[in-house]
């Protein structure tokens, strides 16, 4: 499962790189990635703040900031439901309805 698009970190508009896998050890979803540089969320991060919320859409998940990468963006990881909406189940979408 990927995004790459567009988000709100804190009502800070950016474009994320996020993707995310099952953990087997803990049973929970992780997801992570990468905020394209924005310097306000880069300021957010180096005046100690690291926990905050992505928002996709409609969708809002906690998530927290972890570094700066040598490019200047910022890599945020979650865990649990990702805040990307969910993709399309393709079965479904082949499935004939009964009229």
């Amino acid at each position: 499962m990927t995004y790459h698009g567009p988000a709100g970190v804190e009502g800070i508009s950016v474009r994320v790189h996020l993707s995310g896998r099952w953990e087997p050890v803990d049973g929970r979803f992780h997801w992570g990635g990468r905020i394209e540089p924005a310097p306000l969320v880069t300021h957010l991060l180096r005046r100690g703040r690291r926990d905050v919320e992505v928002r996709i859409a409609d969708r809002v998940r906690p998530a927290r900031l972890a570094e700066v990468d040598p490019w200047g963006g910022v890599r945020v990881t979650g865990v649990g439901d990702p805040p990307w909406p969910p993709e399309p189940d393709p079965a479904a979408a082949t499935e004939p309805t009964e009229e």
